[in-house]
Order: structure tokens, then C-alpha cells, then sequence
């Protein structure tokens, strides 16, 4: 049966004086992880954990948090990750609502920790994951690890339930994604063929390790016993120097942070010669920023993943074939790939019909990668899981060869004078401007015409432009009612969710203020 506990086993087997961590000094063998893995087990086994509760951290990357993923496994406990980027009010429901009795806390989080800790429902006791003097009221990762005999491994596997995975919130309240073993461990094996990576590799951890995305990118290093590089957060010159330093083979990035990096003006500073594959997702990625990419970093294979928590998260894939400006494939830039392994997408209508080719409909799926529901929602499981399918609330369509093109979040159209605006693409013709650096289009309330098409943009240094400037050129590129009919400039970046998502519900928050509801 699929269990993570076997995928560090198999690796001291095949390869165990192998690297499989390195951060900030620090280095892991194979071997000496898994010994590592089994004894914080015994840890939280001594704390009273039994199999199937659950235990939560929040925490910068950092190698502790790999083998926290692990050791919670081998104990046959679930793990909760929280978003750091959470305010304490949703830290609270996190933790409160998944019935989390340990948490790990490192240095950056112990403020605020205190700051909720007089509120939390189910917490019994906390970890530091830091290397400074123990605050008051923790216990120490180190001490878990060495103060007890390794534990054997948890049988628990299959449809087990391995990780609790809460949503960003950026479309509504938080809910738990409940991911089993066979969810986790399939969706690496259905995804490797069309994102191929050598044994022994070099990955670099630079996304947030509390998102699926990177836990994804860890179970697929893991599955090919490749050495992990891990940095506490995403800082484009910190990536650069481990990128060159480290010298790391795969790494992957969500599309800010690949905007970020290369535009940075020191990039020609960096040897990245060493670097072969550059995985990307959580959000679509502009037409122009893949040029800049393609333009600076030529020898990197780019791979583009679509998927979601729900998914485990990958669904389709679109490989480095497809990454380029000119010959028969440069039309496919745009799209999300081609269906994965072992899953079964279709587009849907309303109705739960198929939609013809080319046509836009809801994205749904089916495969062994599909969560097992929502944690203590079943009503709203049952709405998400119907007839078979998972639906992902996503707006798309295929092509005659089967490539995906994502449209919107269909809950993200905008419904201006009649005609549906998916703002995906608005916002790939606004980010073909050179002057422009960051960009998000909504939809804001009108009189007229129910919405109107609105961009907040934020322009690279050295750029004044008017808004009929960028209005103009967006109309040389698409049709004019998708056009935005308002511009607005911002100096400061716009404001990003910890997986690095535009938070678009902050943003339209202000202009749907006092009204009954959020579309017109």
C-alpha cells in the first residue's frame, strides 16, 4: 500500500549516504533523516500522540520542517501546515476547527503564537524549532529527536488520511482538504512522466513549504532520492546566490517570484548554468514574464503545473516543448497543459454536461489524486465531489489536442454589459506592456453596464504611463469590452497570499463596500 513513511525507506535502501537535506549548514544523509524521522515519531508518541491525530506547524521552510512532515507520518499522526502569512484570527480557526494537539513554532511565529495561545481549543503542547533559549512553555525539536529510541513505522496507508490542507481563503472561508497517502504518493507517480527528473538531482525549497505546491516539489525529490536545498523564504538574491552556490538542477518558483528573479538587475552577477528545470504553478504565468525568463535563463527546460489542494494538487502539466515564441507550438504558451497520468478531465457545463471543444466550461476531474472531502464539511463536500467529479471551480477549455487553457476562476468573471470578461485575459494582455511589473484585474461595480473591468497596476521603475496609455495598447491586443475601461496606479506591490497570489479579494474589497453583494 502507498505510504509516505516508504518513500524514505526505499532511499536508504537505494541510496542512504546520499544528501537529502542541506540548510544553513546543516546536512542530512538518507540514513541519518530517517533515524531522525523515527525518533521525533517517538517523540510525539510520547506526548500521547495516537494515530490519526493531528499536528500543526508554522514555521519558515527549514530542513526540521521536511522531517516534520515525516516524522508526523511515521508516527501515523496528520499533518497541518498553516500559512505564516495568516492573521491571528485565522490561525486560531485553523488550529481550533482540525483539532491540532501539537504545535510547531519556530523563532519568526513565537509572537504570534503568544498573542493566540490564551484562545486555542485542542493545543496541549507547543515545539520550538529554533536554536535559541527555549521560551517558556515549549518543549524542543532536538530534545523529541534525541532523548527517545527510533519508532517503527506507521502502517497506516492508502486512503488513510496523511494531511490536512487548508485553503488560502481567497475565495471564502478556510476549509480542511483532506489528502490521504495514496493521494499524495499517486499524484507524484501520475505527474513524473511529464515532469521528468533524474535521480540524484539537486532541488532548491525557496516557495513556502506549507503550500501543497512545494509539498508536492518535496514528495517528487523524495520519490527520486534527490538532495534537498532548502532556504527559509523566497528573496531573489538569496535564490540567485543558492542557485549558483548550491548548484541546483531543479527548483520551482510561482510565477511572482519567477517575475521577481528575471527582472532582478544583478542576474547577469549569477552563474546558473548548473540549472536545468524551472517548475511552476499556483497561478498563471504572464506571456511576457515567460519571454523575459526564456531570454535571460535559455538553457532551463520550463515545466508549468495546474492543479489545485483538492488535486494533491497536479493536474495537467505543460512541458518545455511548449515554452517557446516561435514554430508550430508558440500558440500553446498560454495554456495549463495536458492531462496527467491516470486522471480523467473533462469540461463541464451547468448541467454536468460535456461542452464541445473549444468551448469554456467548468473544470473537473476524476483519479486516485482526488481528496478524500472537506474536514467536518460533508455538505460542502458533497456540492465540491459530485457524480464522480471533482469540481474545481475553474473556468476553461480544450483544444483539438487536448491542452488546457484556463480562463478564470469562474467565480472571478466579470460580467460586463452582457458579455463575460475572464480577467486571465485582461490581465496577459495588460502584463505584454514592458512598463509593467505587477497587475491584477477585477471587476467593479457600474451603473450601467453591472460591472466594469478595472486594472490595478504597478509599473517597473523608469516607467510613466496614463491610464489611456495602457488602455490603448490593451485594445491593439484584445477586444475592446475586455479591455479595462479604469486604470489604477500603485506604487507598493500589490498584496500577495502566502503562496504568492495577488489577493484579489483585498483588492475589490474597497469598491464593493456597503453593497449587498460582490458581482452585479
Amino acid at each position: 500500500m502507498s505510504s509516505l513513511p516508504q518513500l524514505i525507506r526505499t532511499n536508504v535502501q537505494l541510496h542512504g549516504d546520499r544528501a537529502a537535506t542541506r540548510f544553513q549548514g546543516r546536512e542530512q544523509t538518507w540514513r541519518t533523516l530517517q533515524d531522525r524521522v523515527a525518533r521525533l515519531a517517538a517523540g510525539l508518541h510520547g506526548l500521547g500522540i495516537a494515530e490519526g491525530d493531528r499536528v500543526a506547524v508554522l514555521a519558515l521552510n527549514s530542513d526540521r520542517y521536511f522531517e516534520f512532515y515525516f516524522g508526523s507520518s511515521w508516527a501515523g499522526a496528520v499533518f497541518v501546515p498553516l500559512n505564516n502569512r495568516l492573521a491571528p484570527a485565522e490561525l486560531v480557526h485553523w488550529l481550533n476547527d482540525s483539532g491540532s494537539q501539537v504545535l510547531f513554532v519556530d523563532d519568526a511565529y513565537l509572537a504570534a503564537v503568544a498573542e493566540i495561545r490564551g484562545r486555542l481549543e485542542s493545543v496541549r503542547h507547543y515545539v520550538y524549532m529554533g536554536e535559541g533559549d527555549l521560551p517558556d512553555g515549549y518543549l524542543r525539536f532536538e530534545d523529541l529527536v534525541h532523548q527517545h529510541a527510533p519508532a517503527t513505522a506507521s502502517t497506516r496507508s492508502g486512503d488513510d488520511m496523511a494531511g490536512l490542507f487548508y485553503t488560502g481563503g481567497t475565495t471564502g472561508k478556510s476549509k480542511g482538504v483532506m489528502l490521504s497517502h495514496r493521494n499524495l504518493t499517486y499524484n507524484v507517480l501520475q505527474a513524473h512522466p511529464f515532469m521528468p527528473v533524474d535521480a540524484g538531482d539537486v532541488f532548491l525549497h525557496a516557495a513556502p513549504m506549507f503550500h501543497l505546491a512545494d509539498g508536492f516539489f518535496f514528495m517528487l525529490g523524495t520519490t527520486m532520492g534527490c538532495t534537498h536545498v532548502i532556504v527559509p523564504g523566497f528573496e531573489p538574491t538569496l535564490v540567485l546566490k543558492t542557485l549558483q552556490d548550491e548548484k541546483i538542477k531543479t527548483a520551482l518558483l510561482v510565477p511572482t517570484m519567477i517575475n521577481m528573479v528575471v527582472n532582478h538587475s544583478g542576474i547577469s552577477r549569477y552563474d546558473l548554468s548548473s540549472l536545468r528545470r524551472l517548475l511552476y504553478g499556483a497561478s498563471p504565468m504572464p506571456e511576457a514574464v515567460i519571454r523575459k525568463a526564456l531570454e535571460v535563463i535559455p538553457g532551463v527546460d520550463f515545466y508549468q503545473a495546474y492543479g489545485q489542494t483538492e488535486a494533491s494538487p497536479v493536474v495537467t502539466v505543460m512541458g518545455p516543448e511548449y515554452h517557446t515564441v516561435s514554430g508550430p507550438k508558440a500558440g500553446k504558451l498560454k495554456g495549463a497543459g495536458h492531462v496527467v497520468a491516470g486522471i480523467d478531465l473533462a469540461i463541464l457545463d451547468d448541467d454536468g454536461c460535456e461542452v464541445p471543444v473549444g468551448e469554456v466550461g467548468e473544470v473537473c476531474i476524476r483519479g486516485d489524486n482526488v481528496m478524500l472531502g472537506y474536514w467536518n464539511l460533508p455538505e460542502v463536500t458533497a456540492e465540491t465531489l459530485r457524480d464522480g467529479w471533482l469540481h474545481t471551480g475553474d473556468g476553461g477549455k480544450l483544444d483539438e489536442d487536448g491542452m488546457l487553457f484556463i480562463v478564470d476562476r469562474v467565480k472571478d468573471m466579470i460580467v460586463s454589459g452582457g458579455e463575460n470578461v475572464y480577467s486571465a485575459e485582461t490581465e496577459q494582455a495588460v502584463y505584454a506592456h514592458p512598463g509593467v511589473a505587477e497587475c491584477a484585474v477585477i471587476g467593479i461595480p457600474h451603473d450601467s453596464w453591472g460591472e466594469q473591468v478595472h486594472a490595478i497596476v504597478r509599473l517597473k521603475e523608469g516607467y510613466a504611463l496614463t491610464p489611456q496609455d495602457l488602455i490603448e495598447h490593451c485594445k491593439a491586443l484584445i477586444a475592446g469590452y475586455k479591455c479595462p475601461k479604469s486604470v489604477e496606479f500603485r506604487d507598493e506591490p500589490l498584496p500577495l497570499s502566502g503562496a504568492g497570489k495577488i489577493l484579489k479579494k483585498d483588492l475589490r474589497a474597497p469598491y464593493w463596500a456597503g453593497q449587498d453583494r460582490n458581482v452585479s
